[in-house]
């Protein structure tokens, strides 16, 4: 269910905050098009804080594995990534499908060190909005009375249950399988 609780702006400034606080950088320098590595000097464990933060800001569950793992998992081995660590053809047009241009020039034998450099704050903004829509219609209890609490956590106005969203890896999964069903990459 698409949730109208948490406005995109919204997403973007805890976004930001969770960036300048993970990497010690001033918030007036993030811009939605930065990339995390090559703009804002993040580094690959600084992926690990940004991400905690923004799932005690939101009450999410990021994504623990790339899409590429999850290719491979579903997929098979080397159906993202060669035996030279290179991107595969199939996962090039995976990436191209999941990011829609906004992550830069991906192909083919691109190398993986620099698929991270792609990561921009609206890419980050757009899989934190992708989680709080998959707000459930209903709480536990059995109400549509959802609530917004502290300006970030969505929760149920008759029990006060938190929302429970999909899983960042469980909704890339989902959409892979949607991906494959609808285009026949694999």
């Amino acid at each position: 269910m698409k949730q109208n609780l948490i406005p995109e702006q919204r997403v973007f400034e805890e976004v930001r905050k969770a960036i300048s606080e993970g990497i010690d950088i001033d918030p007036a320098i993030i811009r939605r098009e930065s990339s995390l590595m090559k703009d804002l000097g993040a580094e690959s464990l600084d992926f690990l804080d940004i991400n905690y933060r923004l799932e005690q800001t939101f009450g999410i569950k990021m994504a623990r594995r790339s899409v590429l793992d999850h290719m491979e998992e579903i997929f098979g081995e080397e159906s993202a990534i060669d035996s030279n660590g290179k991107l595969t053809g199939k996962a090039a047009e995976v990436l191209a499908i999941r990011y829609d241009g906004t992550a830069g020039h991906i192909e083919a034998g691109m190398d993986m060190d620099e698929l991270p450099t792609m990561v921009t704050v609206s890419s980050v903004v757009e899989g934190v909005m992708n989680l709080l829509d998959t707000l459930p219609q209903k709480c536990v209890c059995g109400n549509d009375s959802w609530v917004l609490q502290e300006e970030t956590h969505i929760q149920c106005g008759s029990c006060g249950e938190q929302a429970a969203f999909t899983s960042g890896d469980d909704l890339t999964q989902a959409w892979l399988n949607q991906v494959q069903e609808k285009s026949k990459i694999f």
